[in-house]
């Protein structure tokens, strides 16, 4: 076998991947590097999505029909979303952290904050 990073032949463990410390440690540092840089980009799209959930809310408790629209210019992106929930109906809502939103037909929006 041979190192990862700098093709040296290895020796000592059958399991062996990289020649020394040194190798190794360059190795994870470049792959956090990568990790954190996609990361750091869905993070900063689903905290936008977030605010901008929140700012057509506004401190209503509830919930909030608006079209499509409105969203779209505030530069909403609508297929970034941290999970789903399908309730008994069939219907889809799109959830960003606690707030969710559900498409309908009409181009109708509504927006709810989770309880």
């Amino acid at each position: 076998m041979k190192c990862k990073i700098c093709n040296k032949i290895l020796l000592g463990r059958s399991d062996k991947k990289f020649c020394s410390v040194k190798c190794k440690n360059y190795y994870h540092v470049n792959l956090r590097k990568v990790t954190d840089r996609q990361v750091k980009e869905l993070d900063t799209l689903l905290h936008r999505n977030r605010s901008i959930l929140l700012e057509v809310l506004g401190k209503r408790k509830g919930q909030i029909t608006v079209d499509r629209v409105v969203l779209e210019k505030k530069k909403f992106t609508f297929k970034y979303h941290t999970h789903l929930h399908i309730n008994s109906k069939g219907k889809i809502y799109n959830y960003v952290y606690d707030l969710a939103w559900m498409e309908f037909s009409n181009d109708e929006i509504l927006i709810i904050r989770k309880q």
